[in-house]
């Protein structure tokens, strides 16, 4: 969600600021801004903080930033996502804190603390009343500015002493970066619950809420833990617990990421969706490179915990259940490999969604396989349910996740690592079917650890998984049919998706995505509910989406077809070949190139990514950065 990027430096890092605030567009916002401390640069040795704020795009803060000649070799930079108060500037970060008793000045310059917060603070009202009875006075409806006014009323000469004592008085999530007029080159950041990383440059460090803003500018990063303090100076920096106490040698070892900045560039595609589309055979192979054999090792999260094979197969021979929590797409892709699960592996598997299962009571199995699925590994949701298991005595855990730095890979005893790569577009497209194929790989190697794969089974799966980059090929090849198809429904203002069995959870997905970026109303159901309720929606003016695969239910489907033709509904078919499902007046038919079985899924979805898409296109919305939503959700 919100960007953080600070910086302590000998030169002017206001570009480097704004830069990084751009790599960190694709997390979603709708405010941006910058302060510096204009000493820190030798250009104004009396000067203070001074900052600038925009509810426009980064561009426009970078236009705004050049106009007031705003420069500086200490700061911080954010873009909002609005939780607390509507988005205006002054709602945007950074908050100032003019000191107690002193009104907020209208100039930009004038703060004695400058502060960018992630997260929520779920005690601002009591902390906010506090303050306020002290004399500080409030310019926004933030939580966020109680923090910046909490740091000012604890600074006594030092400003790490004054953030530790804050932090130690919030409850909630929060990241933060702050800067003291006092204090020219100094930056303090303290983490619980919201990502931030540290990135150790040549006399100059930096600090961001995702690795992918410093790219460019360093490789040397440092991710910091929960609960953690950090204090940024010129050419050195101390990380401590949160009680101030020094950290064991290594505990935050400085790691070589290579977030390379090109893999954020569009490129010839008018739109990251539209591009990580179509890099979905390249995120499929470079998922299963090397993959020879199904085997535990699969998963024992490339070394990062010192688990082996050996300690993922224990694992797996003495699990009886699975738990999948999840969010969003992610936990659609979680109720896809139930049926896998179940069906292959045989063992009975439960999906949540992560933010109702840690506030209901459940009975805990200590022999359930806890799995998280997520793209980031910092989903705030996700996290909290994965907490929440282990507390209950669940401490067989595993993830599948895109980045293998995040949080749920640390946090887990064994993880699949997905390669997806970068993804830019807020409606997720390649994570989704990287995160099929893990899963896929993980119940063949829970079948075979219970004995229920056999070779032949085994060679004919990995067979099929080869094959699955040349198959999206051929499935992306269909895209001009699809346009013809988000023609009509750009004219629409609700539609039905309809699936059985496993393509039940990729006709809710298909959904998801065209009300995500179009904003058609569009619902899911397994196609045998048409006539417990939903039946009474279907018009000529509400279109149907079919997922047609030819499997065992192929003719039950066919029923239900012709029950939404029957109402004069209009069908929009996803058919496998020999389905006997031919175009007609009221039935569009696309074919796909062939039926592939249990992974099918990972096929079929691709047409309904393509159709959100070009309808999107067609309507004139945000594709990439679609109102409301954020890519990254790292706040409850």
């Amino acid at each position: 969600m919100c960007g953080i990027v600070g910086a302590v430096s000998t030169r002017n890092i206001v570009p480097i600021l704004v830069q990084g605030l751009q790599r960190l567009e694709y997390r979603g916002y709708d405010s941006c801004g910058v302060a510096v401390h204009e000493a820190s640069l030798g250009r104004q040795p009396t000067g203070g903080l001074r900052r600038a704020r925009s509810t426009a795009r980064v561009a426009e803060l970078l236009e705004q930033v050049a106009h007031d000649d705003l420069q500086g070799a200490t700061g911080i930079a954010h873009t909002r996502w609005a939780t607390h108060g509507a988005p205006a500037v002054h709602n945007a970060h950074p908050h100032f804190s003019h000191g107690c008793g002193e009104a907020p000045a209208e100039a930009a310059r004038a703060g004695h603390v400058a502060l960018v917060h992630n997260g929520i603070i779920e005690n601002h009202e009591e902390l906010r009343a506090q303050l306020q009875a002290r004399g500080y006075v409030f310019s926004s409806q933030t939580d966020t500015e109680v923090i910046a006014h909490l740091v000012d009323s604890l600074y006594e000469g030092d400003l790490f002493q004054a953030v530790r004592g804050a932090a130690s008085r919030l409850r909630g999530a929060f990241a933060i970066a702050v800067i003291h007029k006092d204090e020219p080159h100094r930056v303090v950041g303290a983490r619980a619950g919201s990502p931030l990383v540290l990135g150790v440059g040549e006399g100059e460090n930096f600090l961001a809420s995702d690795a992918m803003a410093l790219a460019g500018v360093t490789d040397q990063i440092v991710y910091l833990e929960e609960g953690d303090l950090v204090d940024l100076q010129l050419g050195r920096y101390w990380i401590t617990g949160p009680e101030g106490q020094p950290l064991p040698a290594g505990s935050r070892p400085v790691r070589t990421v290579n977030a390379h900045s090109g893999a954020a560039e569009l490129g010839p595609y008018r739109h990251y969706m539209q591009k990580e589309i179509f890099e979905q055979p390249r995120a499929i192979g470079d998922t299963l490179e090397g993959l020879q054999g199904i085997a535990p090792e699969l998963f024992d999260g490339a070394g990062l915990h010192g688990q082996s094979g050996a300690a993922a197969w224990r694992v797996f021979k003495e699990i009886d259940s699975v738990l999948i929590l999840a969010c969003g797409t992610s936990y659609y892709s979680g109720c896809t490999a139930k049926y896998w699960l179940e069906s292959i592996a045989g063992i009975p598997t439960q999906v949540e969604v992560a933010s109702e299962y840690r506030y209901r009571t459940s009975v805990p199995n200590p022999r359930t396989l806890v799995v998280t699925i997520s793209q980031s590994g910092e989903t705030a949701d996700t996290l909290a349910a994965l907490r929440h298991a282990q507390g209950l005595g669940m401490r067989h855990t595993l993830t599948i996740c895109n980045v293998a730095t995040s949080a749920m890979v640390r946090e887990c005893a064994l993880a699949y690592v997905t390669r997806a790569g970068v993804e830019i577009g807020v409606a997720s497209t390649k994570a989704f079917t990287t995160q099929l194929a893990g899963l896929f790989l993980l119940t063949l190697t829970l079948a075979q650890s219970k004995g229920r794969l056999t070779e032949q089974s085994e060679e004919q799966y990995l067979k099929a998984m080869r094959h699955l980059p040349a198959a999206l090929q051929a499935v992306l090849a269909l895209e001009p049919q699809v346009i013809s198809w988000a023609e009509d429904f750009a004219k629409k203002e609700n539609a039905l998706f309809l699936g059985r069995g496993i393509h039940y959870p990729i006709a809710l997905e298909g959904a998801l995505k065209l009300k995500e970026i179009s904003y058609i109303h569009a619902e899911a159901y397994p196609a045998g509910e048409l006539k417990h309720g939903p039946l009474a929606l279907v018009t000529s003016s509400m279109p149907v989406v079919t997922v047609a695969p030819n499997d065992e239910l192929l003719e039950k489907l066919k029923s239900n077809m012709q029950e939404v033709r029957a109402r004069g509904g209009v069908l929009y078919v996803l058919a496998d070949a020999r389905t006997n499902i031919e175009s007609s007046e009221g039935v569009h038919v696309i074919r796909m190139p062939e039926h592939y079985g249990p992974l099918s899924p990972l096929l079929h979805v691709v047409p309904l990514q393509l159709l959100a898409y070009h309808t999107a296109c067609a309507r004139g919305t945000d594709v990439d950065k679609p109102r409301n939503l954020a890519k990254s959700v790292t706040v409850e």
